[in-house]
């Protein structure tokens, strides 16, 4: 049996995962991080902590295994980035996490100054805080001494994937794929390369970016600093949305897939030629296979599990996020009770930054059940914004959609996105489908399988889910939660 080792650096864990080549999970190790705030709406990471957590968990996972693995794959939080010595690979900083605000003025100015068209053109992504460019010209102002290690060449910069590559393999190897690379608002998705106008727009040395390769190619060797006595050959790299994408096998035109973690992404794959998006949603590369890319519209939602988690840590009214469907269902609604998950800010469809997060309709009735119902019903109606949003600008009414990620085990949860979009919803039942798409990209770059048709013909496991609420009610729901997101949006003024 052929055993592939993928790390999943995800927003708030590293996984080590071992698979087979039917893709079929055999065993896995986690270690979490910390979460740090510096200030509010500011999110970081401990950069080295993130790498000795990803050594240890691939170290454990294969200390109990008989078997030894032919490559490591890796999958990672997209647009978290880190600077790091070149020499020895240690952070000068720590990664500055996707989720951070921090670059918000920085891209009012750039709006305000009409860069607008010319970002997106190149990008297919808006000038945001939530990609890395406006949050690397802050931290190279902010730290002039971080600066002039960038320019002279002693500090590298790289996301989560290119600084993991780098420091396993000792210095030998600084790359990233392409999926990584277009999230940065530094990349060009039409000709697959850096640009340097909109480096230079950010302030961003183009020397100090990797190199960008395929995602099925190879990417150095690692033997875990000492702990493998032959090196393991990394081949496969994916940004963990795009490698959900691939997981799920959305290799045609018109499949979309959804992936619930920390934050969701919404991805429609739209085949081989770049399209922009005129309601809300981006453009991403899917990936490069072969020399030809493939794109998909994109639907960013910066807080969805996350939501769930602040109800457990926050306000403490639940212990663990599995009792939130118990809780639900225990219910036979939200009793007019809406939350608007804006805790940074609305992304798509909305691009609100300065949105905040709200608990609407709320009566002397609420209870704990119809708020933490009201928090999951929230993940389901800003799916179905961007569901929507997305199939207006493929000029598509989509039938069906493939589902992933923990919250795929809510089972309110998926007949809920199901009902208010009244299409089938496929949860899948493999886990770890992020890992599973850097997996099946280094399948392809060791030659295990040829072609997409091939990955296309393995089994994968899913539960269906169809329409079972009135559609009447269903459009009812969803014109309250519009309404309660303009309300966030446009608050009635006082006085």
């Amino acid at each position: 049996m052929t055993l592939l080792l993928g790390i999943d650096q995800s927003t708030s864990a590293t996984k080590a995962l071992l698979f087979n080549q039917d893709g079929e999970l055999q065993d896995w190790h986690s270690l979490s991080h910390r979460q740090i705030y510096p200030s509010p709406g500011w999110v970081e990471h401990d950069a080295e902590q993130i790498f000795q957590n990803t050594l240890q968990a691939a170290r454990g996972l294969l200390e109990r295994q008989v078997g030894k693995p032919v490559a490591l794959s890796i999958t990672n939080q997209r647009e978290t980035f880190v600077v790091f010595e070149r020499n020895s690979g240690k952070p000068l900083y720590n990664a500055i996490v996707w989720q951070c605000r921090r670059g918000e003025p920085i891209c009012r100015e750039m709006v305000a100054a009409g860069y607008v068209q010319q970002v997106e053109e190149k990008t297919g992504l808006r000038i945001d805080t939530y990609f890395p460019a406006s949050k690397i010209k802050w931290l190279l102002e902010e730290r002039p001494d971080i600066r002039r290690q960038v320019v002279d060449g002693r500090a590298l910069i790289g996301t989560i994937d290119a600084y993991l590559i780098y420091r396993l393999t000792g210095g030998r190897c600084f790359a990233t794929d392409h999926t990584n690379a277009s999230r940065t608002l530094l990349y060009d998705i039409a000709q697959l390369k850096w640009d340097q106008d909109l480096c230079d727009l950010f302030g961003v040395p183009i020397v100090a970016m990797p190199e960008v390769r395929e995602s099925s190619d190879r990417f150095g060797e690692t033997d875990l600093e000492g702990f493998l006595t032959t090196p393991l050959p990394i081949y496969g790299v994916m940004g963990d949305s795009q490698a959900a994408l691939f997981a799920q096998r959305c290799f045609m035109p018109g499949s979309a897939k959804v992936t619930f973690g920390t934050g969701s992404s919404v991805l429609l794959n739209i085949g081989h030629e770049k399209r922009l998006s005129t309601h809300g949603t981006v453009t991403a590369l899917g990936w490069v296979f072969h020399g030809q890319p493939t794109y998909a519209f994109e639907g960013i939602i910066n807080f969805t599990g996350a939501t769930i988690s602040w109800l457990r840590d926050q306000l403490q009214l639940i212990a663990d996020v599995g009792e939130t469907e118990t809780l639900a269902r225990s219910v036979s609604d939200s009793d007019g009770v809406y939350f608007i998950p804006a805790f940074v800010g609305l992304s798509a469809p909305y691009w609100r930054a300065d949105a905040r997060a709200a608990i609407m309709g709320m009566t002397p009735s609420t209870t704990r059940a119809h708020v933490v119902r009201a928090a999951l019903e929230s993940i389901g109606y800003i799916v179905t914004d961007v569901l929507k949003a997305m199939g207006d600008d493929a000029g598509i009414k989509l039938g069906m959609v493939h589902a992933d990620g923990g919250a795929v085990r809510n089972t309110f949860l998926m007949q809920f996105v199901a009902d208010l979009n009244q299409m089938k919803v496929r949860a899948a039942q493999t886990p770890e489908l992020s890992a599973l798409g850097a997996v099946f990209n280094g399948c392809l770059g060791l030659k295990i399988y040829n072609s997409l048709e091939e990955l296309e013909k393995l089994p994968s496991g899913y539960v269906e889910y169809t329409r079972a609420m009135d559609p009447v009610r269903a459009n009812l729901l969803f014109a309250g939660w519009q309404a309660a997101v303009q309300r966030v949006l446009y608050p009635p003024k006082q006085g």
